[in-house]
């Protein structure tokens, strides 16, 4: 019975690394379209850069930095029988989530409030390397956001199933693949971050 056990635990796990890496994948070839625009418009990337504002990105890094780890601490709880800790280390982690999409609803609200946002006149009439820059980065920052939300409602389902019993510190793959994935979103803002707020300034 064991041994059975062991065979999902792993294939639970194979599973989840190669869905991530699918979402490597994808976001892998954002970052290389933003690599072939930037040496096409190095002026023209700099310039759009300077109109975000790295407090924004600051902050959310340090927010989903946050969030790591409570996930990371989370698992080592449940570990050792501690459940109530573990879901408060969770709640955190979807408060974290939180606190990042409310900071980028007040950033794109900024930005779409001075007419930068795909498809608007003000757009248009840019520079075509400052139009490609805003297009990526809505496309980019846009599908890492929906990334935060699923993982939070993920987060939230493991919540549920360690409150029904169904994860345990015995059968806690179900958290440790949502800490993985969790993880995945915090790593890919982390390229974000400097490509989009810090390398253009």
């Amino acid at each position: 019975m064991s041994g059975h056990v062991h065979k999902d635990y792993t294939g639970a796990k194979f599973g989840m690394w190669l869905f991530l890496f699918t979402e490597l994948i994808l976001f892998g070839g954002l970052f290389i379209l933003y690599a072939v625009y930037l040496a096409r418009y190095p002026q023209e990337f700099v310039s759009a850069g300077t109109e975000l504002d790295v407090r924004f990105g600051a902050g959310n890094t340090l927010v989903l930095l946050t969030s790591s780890l409570f996930v990371a601490m989370s698992i080592t709880a449940l570990r050792r029988g501690a459940k109530g800790l573990t879901q408060c280390l969770l709640a955190g982690t979807i408060v974290s989530a939180a606190i990042f999409m409310i900071n980028k609803y007040f950033e794109w609200s900024a930005k779409i409030n001075h007419g930068i946002y795909p498809g608007s006149e003000h757009l248009k009439e840019l520079a075509p390397g400052e139009m490609v820059f805003f297009n990526i980065y809505y496309v980019t920052t846009g599908l890492h956001g929906l990334h935060v939300v699923i993982g939070a409602l993920l987060i939230l389902w493991t919540m549920l199933m360690i409150a029904r019993g169904k994860v345990t510190g015995e059968d806690w793959v179900l958290l440790e693949n949502a800490g993985l994935y969790w993880h995945l979103v915090d790593l890919i803002w982390i390229f974000i971050f400097p490509l989009y707020y810090l390398i253009l300034h």
